[in-house]
């Protein structure tokens, strides 16, 4: 690949998506484990907290930046068609659009809207936190995986 523009991409959209796979990763892996066994008024409030947290600066430039870039290596990518590595900057971009981007989208934010909706002491928030918990958790997984082989394709581009 050399130098030029789509080495300070693909070098960029390695950053990005391992940087994001990280994230997702310590929430499989300890985060939501730890929150789920804390009594569901604790940790209903806490997924709230975090939730509120996470949409700040610090880690939105790094997850909507890496959405953007990948977008544009897509397209510039399927415009330029390069001699080389045209299809790990498609499949790196393609499996963050749609498995990290899409699935938080579609399944990780409206499930934390709900859960932002309800009284943490409450009844229905103990009877929906265990559900709640299980199936993020389960999207999550998906968003971690999707993530990292993003970034194990863009790194297959560089090489």
């Amino acid at each position: 690949m050399g130098e030029g523009p789509y080495f300070v991409l693909t070098v960029l959209g390695v950053l990005g998506t391992g940087v994001t796979a990280g994230v997702f990763c310590a929430f499989s892996t300890f985060v939501m484990r730890g929150l789920a066994a804390l009594p569901p008024a604790q940790g209903v409030a806490a997924m709230n907290a975090i939730n509120t947290a996470a949409v700040r600066p610090a880690f939105m430039s790094v997850f909507l930046g890496t959405a953007v870039l990948a977008a544009v290596t897509a397209v510039v990518t399927l415009v330029l068609w390069p001699e080389d590595a045209a299809v790990e900057l498609l499949l790196g971009s393609g499996l963050f659009l749609a498995g990290s981007f899409g699935v938080t989208a579609a399944a990780n934010v409206p499930r934390n809207a709900a859960l932002l909706r309800l009284e943490p002491g409450a009844a229905e928030a103990a009877e929906r936190w265990p559900a709640y918990v299980r199936e993020w958790t389960a999207w999550n997984h998906v968003r971690a995986v999707a993530s990292a082989a993003a970034a194990v394709a863009y790194v297959l581009a560089l090489a």
